[in-house]
């Protein structure tokens, strides 16, 4: 544009004001990445093909309920599942209770139903002979440099063993990768025996968290999932049955709404920017009424005043909003790094950076559109008389 220089000098007039406007702008949008990325975090299933055949068995009430043992050859026999596997709530801890391991007491085929898990045939029969055997990711053993061979002892807060003990010892038999579409988290596992777990916690009864079931096609998932479902109907352990995908959003819902919680911050931050950037491109319009009069009286028309006004008003969005998201996406690798892998914040998506933008314009036209207007029907005679 030809006057963008005209633009450019309008705009940091006032450097101080503006300064301080442009950091306002690039916190919001900061907010605005980092919370966006959050809330993909937690919206974010297993997008793999093994994934969309998979689904979960819980109890109907409550996931922290659990479910007989004995569903286990009742569900196989289902038409339209291929293999169930199960797995228990360990909730174990490393030394201190803020080393929190993400651990699950499983059956010995729930690796077979994970393909996104992989692990090399030898140690796979090492862990299916070892009772105390565990098998851990591999992000969670880097954290803690755990290797194959070492004994690890974990607490867990929620099932002492019979002999009152709430240390557990386990052998590490296995690390294993995780291929490139698993879900988020599934390398900070740490597995366990399932049968060790039920034998040795003072709580052992014969029953399990949640069934994970393999079904022949994706399309089948819902009349699958009503054929399990009616299995124990009116029962005293009334199960749901969910797609994976489903069963993760209800799991992280518990923490409450995420879309709803980030878009209520995101609605005030961005009614507040709304009121300062106003406010500022106010000021700047109103301080610069016999500056506008003078390009009027040597040409400049109404339209190229407005749109003057109205450029600036963006370009100062579009400014510190470009800014901000761009120390969000620098920020959340080093957030997940931090964290050990524990906080794991997707890269940012090209549709966040496409959001964003929309936003730093419709921002900058609403903010600007009033002192725009007001420029454009300024009376040149009034304004140089300083009325």
């Amino acid at each position: 544009m030809k006057y963008l220089h005209l633009i450019w000098a309008a705009l940091f007039r006032r450097k101080t004001r503006t300064i301080l406007t442009l950091v306002s702008i690039l916190t919001a949008f900061m907010l605005f990445g980092m919370l966006d990325a959050v809330r993909a975090a937690f919206d974010t299933g297993s997008q793999s093909l093994a994934g969309a055949s998979r689904l979960i068995t819980t109890s109907r009430y409550s996931i922290i309920q659990s479910l007989p043992k004995a569903l286990d050859t009742r569900i196989a026999a289902v038409e339209g599942v291929g293999e169930v596997a199960y797995a228990n709530w360990f909730g174990g801890y490393y030394q201190q209770p803020r080393n929190f391991v993400f651990s699950y007491a499983v059956s010995s085929n729930y690796v077979d139903l994970y393909p996104e898990i992989i692990l090399t045939r030898a140690q796979r029969k090492v862990f299916d002979e070892t009772r105390t055997g565990a098998l851990i990711g591999a992000r969670l053993a880097e954290r803690y440099g755990w290797k194959v061979g070492d004994k690890i002892p974990l607490t867990s807060a929620i099932f002492p063993q019979k002999n009152g003990s709430k240390a557990w010892e386990f052998d590490i038999v296995g690390i294993f990768k995780t291929a490139k579409d698993a879900a988020n988290g599934l390398d900070q596992l740490f597995l366990l025996h399932w049968k060790y777990f039920d034998e040795a916690n003072a709580y052992g009864s014969g029953n399990v968290g949640w069934y994970i079931e393999r079904i022949s096609h994706p399309d089948a998932a819902d009349a699958v999932a009503g054929r399990i479902d009616s299995l124990s109907a009116n029962s005293d352990h009334e199960t749901k049955t969910q797609t994976e995908r489903a069963f993760q959003a209800s799991f992280a819902k518990q923490l409450g709404d995420i879309g709803l919680i980030v878009g209520a911050i995101m609605g005030a931050v961005f009614f507040t920017l709304i009121l300062l950037t106003g406010n500022t491109m106010a000021q700047a319009v109103r301080e610069r009424t016999s500056e506008l009069a003078v390009l009027k009286t040597i040409g400049f028309s109404n339209t190229s005043v407005l749109t003057m006004v109205l450029t600036e008003s963006v370009l100062m969005l579009l400014i510190g909003g470009l800014i901000g998201l761009g120390l969000a996406a620098s920020i959340m690798p080093a957030v997940t790094a931090a964290s050990d892998g524990m906080v794991q914040l997707p890269p940012m998506r090209w549709g966040s950076w496409a959001l964003g933008v929309v936003f730093m314009i419709g921002i900058g036209v609403v903010v600007g559109a009033l002192p725009a207007l007001r420029a454009m029907r300024l009376n040149i005679v009034d304004a140089l008389a300083g009325r």
